[in-house]
């Protein structure tokens, strides 16, 4: 499942804004709560609070932006830069390390010989749907969204296109751990590839959601019969898969909590969406 209902995700942006800051780049908050017994925020005012935090505006093609001068491109601009310095901190660390097992006549580099990684989630983490989210009224519905997949049109969430290429400079391994459907693979690449993101963009390290031939690492909550998995436990799932390939995940990102709960990364890095919520 994608996300919630719309109302939920809403009140969970509600939430969110009462005691955790969006793009801080440090390990996960406090999980927000969809529940409440006061009156909850007004819709139509947090839409328009949405639309003012993404500096909202539609191009010459009628498609909805996100602003370079909006608090969301602002807070987006700290978190990456934050992600930078701890990516380049685990890639020299990793480099020291292979140096020191090297003249000690051994292999190996990363957290206990590991190789460094970094995972992204892909919607609303690289790819930015905002005009999907405000043309439907924040309101999902399979069909309009696998079009939408489909057409590769999306802007790259700020900044990171460079964070993604700053990882693979420093010798960092690049994996994308994603919901969209395996279905959904060709648009989802075709569009990274179209703002900048080309790197490691095979099936050996982008990680869709195979409901049909789900892997046997995920034997635990699907088998060909019946997909059981949570989001937490596709994605945590999945972490441990690559860990077992030999990597140590050194910043796994997404812009939900579901993204990045489960463990099996160093460090974790929540971006901003106000826009839905994913259980």
């Amino acid at each position: 499942m994608r996300r919630s209902l719309t109302l939920t995700g809403l009140a969970a942006a509600c939430a969110l804004t009462g005691g955790v800051l969006y793009g801080t780049g440090a390990a996960v908050a406090e999980h927000p709560r969809g529940d409440t017994t006061a009156e909850p925020h007004n819709i139509g005012l947090l839409v328009g609070e949405i639309k003012s935090y993404y500096g909202a505006a539609q191009d010459a093609d009628g498609v909805w932006q996100a602003s370079p001068d909006s608090a969301y491109a602002d807070d987006m601009a700290r978190a990456v830069a934050r992600a930078e310095r701890s990516i380049g901190k685990a890639a020299k660390a990793a480099k020291a390390a292979e140096t020191v097992k090297a003249s000690e006549g051994h292999g190996g580099r990363g957290g206990h010989g590991r190789k460094p990684a970094v995972v992204f989630d892909i919607d609303d983490t690289l790819l930015l749907s905002l005009d999907y989210e405000i043309k439907t009224n924040y309101t999902y519905n399979s069909a309009s969204w696998a079009d939408y997949v489909a057409r590769a049109d999306r802007p790259a969430v700020p900044g990171t296109p460079e964070l993604v290429r700053y990882a693979a400079r420093r010798g960092v391994t690049v994996f994308y751990n994603s919901g969209l459907k395996e279905s959904q693979r060709a648009g989802a690449v075709e569009n990274l590839k179209k703002v900048g993101i080309d790197v490691g963009l095979d099936t050996e390290h982008v990680f869709l959601k195979d409901t049909v031939h789900p892997p046997a690492y995920l034997s635990g909550c699907a088998t060909a019969a019946a997909w059981n998995c949570t989001t937490v436990q596709y994605k945590s799932g999945t972490r441990a898969h690559i860990e077992s390939l030999g990597y140590d995940i050194v910043g796994n990102f997404g812009d939900q909590y579901s993204d990045l709960e489960g463990g099996h990364a160093d460090r974790t890095f929540k971006f901003p969406n106000p826009t839905y919520y994913v259980e």
